[in-house]
C-alpha cells in the first residue's frame, strides 16, 4: 500500500507535466487515488475528515498573513520605477569603470530581490530595462544574458523573501513534528525570522561571487566586456551627483532595512514587518508622483492574482499530503531515509537532488507546500539544522530555477529578451552562474556555520 503513495506522486507530475494548473492537478489526484483506495479497502475516508481544520489552520495562519503584503510591496516599487531609477543611478556611478554596468545590473538586481522576493518579476524587469542597455554598450549577449537571469532568481534567498517566508512556515511545523518523533515534548521552535537572519551571509556571498565573476571577465575575456562604456551623448552632458544618487538610492535602501531590520532586530514579526513594508512602498509611490488610480489598481490587482494562487495551491497541497499519509508515504519515506547508505550525508543528498529536478517542473511554491513537508520531518529527526536545511533548499531551487533547458528564469528572460539573442545564447550565459551556485552550496555544506551564526548570534 506504501507504494501506492509514490505512484500518486508520479501521476500528479505527469499532469502538471500536460499542462494542468498546480492546485486543481494536486487536489484532483490526490482525491482520484483517495476514491480508489476507498473502494478497494486500502485508504481509510477518516483521513480526509482532517481536511477542514486543516484548512481553517491554513486560512488563521499570521505568519502566511505576510504574503499578500510583501506582494504588495514588491508590485507597488515596480510600478513605481525604482528599479529604473536604481539603474540608471547606478550605471552613472560605475559607468567609468569595465564591468561598471554589469556590476551596476547585479547590485540593482539584488535591491530588487530584496524588494519584490518573486524570481519571475525580477528577471523580467531587469531583462526589460538592462538587456537592451547591456547590448547597446558593447557586451556580449551570453554574458548580458547571464548576469541577468542570475540576479534575478537572488528572490529566493535575499530577504525578506517570499520563498522563505513560506519555507519558514513549512519547516516550523516540520521541525516540531521531527522533535515529537523524537520523543521531545517540549520542542524548539524555528521562524521565517531565523531563515531570514540564515539567508543574509550566503545572499550577500553570492552577490559578491557574482560581482567577482564580472571584475574576472573583464579583465580575461575582454570580448565579453567593453573596456570602457561610452555613454550616450545626452549622459555626457550629465554629471554625477550626491544629490541624484541619494535621491535614487536612499528611500528604497531604507525601506528595505526598515523591514528587515525591524525582523532580525526582534521589533516586528515578519507579517508586521510586511505591514510596514507595504506602507513605505505606498508613500514612497507617492513621493515620486506614481500613485495614480491605474497604478494602484494594477498593483492590487497583482497582488489578488498572486496570493489566490498561493492559497489555492496550499489547499491543494494540504489534500494531497493527507492522501499521501493516509497511504502511508511518510513512513515509506521515512525507511527509504533510513536504509540509505551514508546516513544523513547520503539522504540529504538524494532529497537535494530531487528537489533540483522537481525545480524544472514546479515552482518554489509547489516544492514547498508537497515535497518540503514529506522530507524534512525525516531529515531534521536525523540531526539537520532546521534553518541551515531551509537555505539549502532555496539556494538549490535558485540554481535549479537556472539550469538549461528548463529552468525557469530562462524562460522569462527569453518571453522578453529581443530576438536578435539566440536561446543558445541565454543557456551558455548563465553557466558560470550556475557552477558560481553550486560552489555556494559545496560551502554551505561544508561550513553551515555560515547559515546558523546569524540566527544563533540574534535570537541566541
Amino acid at each position: 500500500m506504501e507504494y501506492i503513495s509514490l505512484l500518486m506522486f508520479a501521476a500528479v507530475c505527469g499532469v502538471l507535466l500536460l499542462g494542468y494548473p498546480v492546485a486543481l492537478s494536486l487536489a484532483g489526484v490526490a482525491l482520484i487515488f483517495a476514491g480508489i483506495g476507498v473502494s478497494s479497502g486500502f485508504f481509510e475516508v477518516a483521513f480526509l475528515h482532517a481536511l477542514p481544520n486543516r484548512l481553517y489552520g491554513v486560512l488563521n495562519n499570521q505568519t502566511l498573513l505576510a504574503v499578500p503584503l510583501f506582494v504588495f510591496m514588491g508590485a507597488m516599487l515596480e510600478r513605481s520605477k525604482v528599479a529604473e531609477n536604481l539603474l540608471n543611478a547606478m550605471a552613472l556611478l560605475f559607468g567609468r569603470f569595465n564591468a561598471g554596468l554589469a556590476i551596476s545590473v547585479t547590485l540593482v538586481g539584488m535591491l530588487l530581490a530584496a524588494s519584490t522576493g518573486i524570481v519571475g518579476a525580477t528577471v523580467v524587469t531587469m531583462g526589460l530595462l538592462s538587456l537592451p542597455t547591456m547590448l547597446k554598450r558593447g557586451y556580449s549577449p551570453a554574458f548580458s544574458s547571464g548576469i541577468i537571469c542570475a540576479t534575478g532568481t537572488l528572490g529566493q534567498i535575499i530577504p525578506p523573501s517570499i520563498a522563505l517566508v513560506l519555507l519558514g512556515d513549512v519547516l516550523s511545523s516540520a521541525y516540531q513534528k521531527a522533535q515529537l518523533t523524537m520523543g521531545i515534548f517540549n520542542p524548539k521552535t524555528v521562524s521565517v525570522g531565523d531563515l531570514f537572519a540564515g539567508a543574509v551571509i550566503p545572499g550577500l556571498i553570492l552577490v559578491a561571487f557574482y560581482i567577482l565573476y564580472c571584475i574576472f571577465v573583464a579583465v580575461f575575456k575582454p570580448d565579453d566586456i567593453p573596456k570602457r562604456i561610452k555613454l550616450n551623448n545626452d549622459e555626457t552632458e550629465q554629471k554625477l551627483t550626491i544629490a541624484m544618487f541619494v535621491s535614487a538610492l536612499l528611500p528604497p535602501l531604507l525601506l528595505m532595512f526598515s523591514v528587515l531590520g525591524s525582523i532580525l532586530l526582534g521589533f516586528a514579526t515578519p507579517t508586521e514587518a510586511a505591514g510596514v513594508g507595504a506602507t513605505g512602498a505606498l508613500l514612497l509611490a507617492l513621493w515620486k508622483k506614481q500613485l495614480s488610480k491605474d497604478n494602484l489598481t494594477a498593483v492590487m490587482q497583482t497582488t489578488v492574482k498572486i496570493t489566490s494562487m498561493v492559497f489555492l495551491i496550499l489547499i491543494g497541497a494540504s489534500l494531497f499530503s493527507l492522501v499521501f499519509r493516509g497511504f502511508g508515504g511518510e513512513e515509506l519515506v521515512h525507511g527509504l531515509f533510513q536504509q540509505m547508505p551514508g546516513g544523513v550525508v547520503g539522504a540529504t543528498l538524494i532529497v537535494m537532488l530531487v528537489i533540483f529536478l522537481l525545480g524544472f517542473i514546479l515552482d518554489f511554491i509547489e516544492i514547498t507546500f508537497v515535497v518540503v513537508p514529506i522530507v524534512a520531518p525525516v531529515l531534521l529527526a536525523m540531526g539537520l539544522d532546521p534553518v541551515w536545511l531551509g537555505i539549502m533548499i532555496a539556494v538549490n531551487l535558485q540554481t535549479s530555477f537556472l539550469t538549461p533547458p528548463f529552468g525557469f528564469a530562462l524562460f522569462y528572460l527569453r518571453g522578453v529578451a529581443d530576438k536578435s539573442v539566440p536561446t543558445s545564447a541565454i543557456y551558455k550565459g548563465v553557466i558560470p552562474f550556475i557552477i558560481i551556485q553550486l560552489i555556494l552550496l559545496c560551502t554551505l555544506a561544508y561550513w553551515p556555520s555560515l547559515v546558523t551564526w546569524l540566527p544563533n548570534v540574534i535570537y541566541g
